[in-house]
């Protein structure tokens, strides 16, 4: 009952409409009917724009490929306006999906410039068709549609229309609130989560522009007799602009925006009928005005918020939520990837056992991220091939393997931000196949039910009916593993969901890892917080440089020789680089005094107290995650500090931006090297003295001469580099900023071996030279070989600090990192 008195005041708008365009006289039934159109047009233009997220500037060469099709059928040809009609929408349909074909590999204004030479080549093209379209005339006297022996006037057309804007408009209601609309929006928040749970972005744009097409081309074969004539210089781009001014003037995304903006764009000038020269200066003011006071256009004045649901209760454990059924092993059978000519992942084999958690473990660079993207579909392997229950999974098909029965998180939380907590997860148990528009209530209230099952039982206690935009950063991931259990697969795959957690809720997405095992699932978990690692595991498998190093029960693994020379580096080199002492330093350089900062709601650091005196050379040392990428954002200005103090040269540097920060001598060589690829290596040598330009020759000389290979690459572009030739480049636009104190953060990740040796020699020869540095780089024996000094933390907190030599052989050292 409450769907059809949901109805009752759209069918009595409806009537009303309808009433009007019978009683009003001929021009304003036109006008009428003109309202009715736009509606048409613009909740077409709604699926587009406002569910699947793309933009179409070119909907008036779609309306016009529906004009000219009745036209020509009818008024050259004889046929049927009925025939005609129907026609003329698929005809736009089938334009509109070939048209999606360049959305799938562009965006933005990109999709924009091709919508908008399509209505221009659809514009032209009938001026020159002139055999066919009449050319500049166009088409006239067009013929009024007889229905039976009722001949549809304009009054008639205007009820048609306004009947047919009706029908649409509670269709549009039902996509929107169905697996349809929730599919259209995943795929807009986040395509690489939408494949994840089995529903294919190619299918759901196409559908989305053939719809709105097919509807623009509706409206444009009503439009043909309403008007009586058609020609190529009503369907220019200014309609195409009043197409998509109907969507954002009204809201964009919301089911009446289209009505109330068709309402406004049809009115406005019949309101402002003596200024019909200035109608798109009028209507851009009046976007400005409306998107000021409300960004979600005319329907956002009314301030309607998502009726807040009940809190989540816990409910039954997760074993009897998830069906019980065999599951099947996913097995990685001698797997290789390579990008260009570098070998990313080289032979690796292993096997994730149903009811048992693998985990995937290995130092920055290693391979797992791009395992786990092979496994998963989203890399096709360039050797090698994986294996569900001993079949070949297809390579590279994302959506496909997810319908298999591969689930999986990422290590950036990738939930649909437009959809609610339960829809975020009820869209899943589709495993891709969102079925019809008009899907069987039932259906849906069983789906949101089980959706509230599994939320509960990983532990989420807040508003399933709450946008999951406003997520705190835990509940976002115990949202994604939801929705992943929600298809019910064979293997969950996660990527470092302890990322950013408490060790509260740490402690708790452990336990729940080991419930999923439970249950018969296989679970592959990559993750560098290794006491969850090493505390939830049941089998541990190491990569090194693209290859397995080792494999085996968590205690063996951590105990493995070769799995410590992985993280740590040699001990004998790093030894042997501290035969000779250094002397004495000089005065404090950089003090970290209590420091505290994080993301959001997550701490990343806690109270950290570090010291690195001038001329020397300190390293910074611990797992992923455990803060030292972020003291380096925090100490050069790039993030806040939440507490204590960053104090340089005895000034507490607080408050000071990061290019002031840059002006006193810190200055941070970033990780990832984030060089400026479209600028020549001599422009990104020379942008390093951008603050301070005095002496630019003489300086670039000198690093020139500690960087030779450079002066060899001055004019190439520096993202056609190499790794290492980048790494240089970061170094020398770093010392051209002319450092007191020098961050150098993870220079070694993604290097060769060779390259890396070369690139620690030149920081113990800028150390020798008298440099202060402050080193973070996951080969800790390369980083303990140039420093005097060197701090480790763990979980945000300093956990251990002294001579280089001494913490080289330290097992504190192994306990950050290995979790032993």
């Amino acid at each position: 009952m409450s769907r059809i008195s949901s109805l009752l005041p759209v069918l009595a708008a409806v009537a009303a409409a309808m009433a009007a365009a019978a009683m009003v006289n001929s021009y304003y039934a036109f006008v009428l009917g003109q309202i009715a159109l736009l509606a048409i047009v613009g909740i077409g233009l709604n699926v587009l724009i406002g569910l699947s997220g793309q933009m179409s500037f070119g909907h008036a060469g779609l309306y016009a490929l529906g004009a000219y099709a009745v036209a020509i059928l009818t008024a050259r040809l004889g046929l049927s306006f009925w025939i005609a009609w129907p026609l003329g929408a698929v005809a736009a349909a089938a334009v509109g999906a070939l048209l999606a074909v360049p959305a799938l590999r562009l965006k933005g204004p990109y999709l924009a410039m091709v919508t908008i030479a399509f209505g221009l080549i659809v514009e032209h093209g009938l001026v020159e068709l002139k055999g066919l379209t009449g050319g500049q005339n166009g088409i006239l006297d067009i013929a009024a549609p007889h229905l039976g022996p009722i001949v549809l006037d304009g009054r008639g057309l205007a009820m048609l229309g306004v009947a047919v804007a009706g029908v649409l408009y509670v269709a549009y209601a039902a996509l929107s609130a169905g697996p349809w609309g929730a599919g259209l929006r995943a795929v807009r928040d986040s395509e690489v989560a939408a494949a994840s749970i089995g529903i294919d972005a190619t299918v759901v744009r196409t559908t989305a522009f053939a719809v709105s097409a097919g509807l623009a081309g509706l409206a444009g074969g009503l439009f043909a007799p309403m008007a009586g004539f058609v020609t190529p210089q009503t369907f220019g781009l200014t309609q195409s602009i009043l197409f998509v001014l109907v969507v954002v003037i009204g809201g964009t995304g919301s089911r009446l925006g289209p009505i109330l903006g068709a309402i406004v764009v049809g009115l406005l000038p019949e309101l402002l009928s003596s200024f019909e020269a200035y109608r798109i200066l009028v209507f851009g003011a009046l976007l400005l005005v409306v998107l000021w006071l409300a960004a979600e256009g005319l329907v956002g004045l009314w301030g309607a918020k998502p009726q807040a649901g009940e809190p989540i209760d816990s409910g039954r454990p997760l074993a009897e939520v998830l069906s019980v059924r065999s599951r099947r092993a996913l097995e990685a059978e001698g797997l290789g990837m390579a990008f260009g000519g570098v070998k990313a992942v080289d032979g690796v084999s292993f096997i994730l056992p149903p009811g048992r958690v693998t985990a995937l473990i290995g130092p920055n660079g290693a391979g797992k991220s791009t395992v786990m993207n092979m496994l998963s579909g989203f890399y096709a392997p360039t050797q090698g091939r994986a294996l569900l229950g001993g079949a070949a999974l297809p390579a590279g098909a994302a959506c496909q393997v997810a319908r298999a029965g591969v689930a999986r998180t990422y290590q950036t939380s990738q939930v649909f931000e437009g959809l609610s907590v339960e829809d975020n997860v009820a869209i899943a148990c589709r495993k891709g196949q969102l079925g019809g528009v008009l899907d069987g209530p039932k259906r849906l209230a069983a789906e949101r039910a089980l959706a509230r099952d599994l939320l509960a039982a990983c532990g989420f206690a807040g508003d399933p009916c709450a946008l999951a935009a406003g997520l705190a950063h835990v509940d976002r991931r115990l949202v994604e593993i939801a929705r992943a259990l929600a298809a019910d697969p064979d293997v969950l795959l996660l990527d470092e969901p302890a990322a950013g957690l408490s060790k509260a809720d740490k402690a708790r997405l452990g336990q729940l890892l080991r419930a999923v095992a439970d249950c018969g699932i296989a679970v592959g978990l990559i993750e560098h917080d290794m006491g969850l690692v090493m505390g939830v595991s049941d089998h541990v498998v190491v990569l090194s440089a693209g290859a397995r190093i080792a494999e085996g029960a968590p205690a063996a693994v951590q105990a493995d020789e070769r799995v410590r020379e992985a993280y740590l580096g040699a001990a004998p080199a790093v030894a042997a680089a501290h035969e000779a002492p250094r002397g004495p330093r000089g005065r404090d350089a950089l003090r970290v005094v209590g420091l505290g900062a994080g993301y959001g709601a997550a701490p990343v650091l806690n109270g950290v107290e570090l010291e690195v005196r001038q001329g020397e050379a300190v390293a910074l040392l611990g797992a992923n995650g455990a803060g030292k990428s972020t003291l380096m954002k925090v100490v050069s200005g790039l993030h806040p500090a939440g507490a204590g103090q960053v104090v340089f040269e005895g000034v507490v540097i607080n408050d000071l931006a990061p290019d002031d920060r840059v002006r006193k001598g810190v200055v941070l060589s970033p990780e990832g090297r984030q060089v400026f690829p479209e600028l020549t290596v001599a422009d990104n040598i020379r942008l390093g003295a951008f603050l301070d330009g005095r002496d630019l020759e003489v300086r670039k000389t000198a690093v020139l001469e500690r960087f030779p290979k450079l002066a060899t690459l001055l004019d190439r572009r520096a993202g056609l580099l190499s790794g290492g030739e980048q790494q240089m480049l970061a170094l020398a636009r770093a010392l051209m900023s002319q450092p007191r104190i020098l961050l150098l953060d993870e220079p070694s990740l993604g290097l060769a071996p060779k390259v890396i040796a070369e690139m620690f020699a030149s920081f113990r020869r800028l150390r020798d030279e008298g440099m202060t540095l402050l080193i973070v780089d996951q080969m800790a024996g390369q980083a303990l070989s140039v420093s005097d000094r060197a701090y480790v933390i763990a979980d945000g907190q300093v956990v251990a600090q002294g001579a280089a030599a001494d913490l080289a052989g330290d097992e504190t050292l192994a306990r950050a990192y290995l979790g032993i």
